[in-house]
């Protein structure tokens, strides 16, 4: 892919809209010190995704909105985007069918940044995915800055390393790999904690299943009490009631000798 155009408004020393055409070849830009020959490569590297603040030659990332100077006022937002050609290549993924792309990002003061391809609203991670793997992107060999090859040189082996496989194309996939395996790795993290999510629950079931069978036999007790009770009381309805019967038999027995004897008398 090629850089075919850089718009840039508002960021570091461009207050107003600027618009870079790259034509096919070399192209050079060169201006007295100071002129703002850096800050192109800056807009190029921040609309990729840069976040080091300190790549971007600032302390926080608002800095690169225009703060203002001796004959302009400073502005509330920067913005920078980059239009791409496939240049007989193909573009990344859902892309490829694209001969043309643009890359945007914008910032406000006291705001977050934002992303966009062909003016959609994207993720930070979706640039760099669009970048991965193609050589192109904000810390890839794309943007080589002063001290860039001495510092490859003296680079640790496994930063070289980064490098090499970016270069080769081959980072889109590693980072992948690495994603999968965070993932099978939170995946499995996550099934430790559901093992023991139901072995609480088995065993809080199996509390609740002896209480049920308790409260069961309780119920069970309950109702075989309440049916002796009841039979116990009828029982002793019945004896008494036949008690009774007896003594009314014998009493009415007492009236009738009672009244014959008064009769002889």
């Amino acid at each position: 892919m090629n850089l075919k155009k850089l718009e840039i408004a508002g960021f570091k020393s461009f207050r107003d809209k600027a618009v870079l055409d790259f034509s096919q070849g070399v192209t050079a830009i060169v201006g007295p010190n100071g002129c703002g020959k850096s800050n192109v490569v800056d807009a190029i590297r921040w609309v990729m995704g840069e976040q080091r603040v300190k790549t971007l030659r600032g302390k926080k990332m608002e800095d690169v909105i225009f703060n203002g100077s001796q004959d302009a006022e400073g502005v509330g937002m920067a913005e920078v985007t980059m239009t791409l050609v496939a240049n007989g290549h193909h573009f990344p993924g859902s892309y490829s069918e694209m001969n043309e792309i643009s890359i945007s990002r914008k910032i406000i003061r006291e705001g977050e940044s934002e992303y966009y391809i062909n003016q959609v609203p994207c993720r930070l991670l979706d640039v760099k995915e669009f970048f991965m793997g193609t050589g192109v992107g904000a810390r890839t060999y794309s943007l080589i800055e002063q001290g860039s090859v001495s510092n490859l040189v003296e680079a640790k082996p496994e930063d070289r390393r980064a490098f090499i496989e970016d270069a080769a194309g081959v980072s889109k996939y590693k980072s992948r790999k690495d994603a999968a395996v965070r993932k099978m790795d939170a995946t499995k993290q996550n099934l430790l904690r559901l093992n023991d999510i139901i072995k609480e629950v088995r065993s809080q079931l199996n509390a609740i299943t002896r209480q049920a069978k308790r409260a069961e036999q309780y119920k069970e007790i309950k109702t075989r009490l309440k049916e002796t009770e009841l039979t116990l009381t009828l029982q002793k309805y019945s004896e008494l009631f036949e008690k009774g019967s007896a003594l009314q038999s014998e009493r009415n027995s007492l009236h009738d000798q009672e009244a014959s004897m008064r009769a002889n008398i």
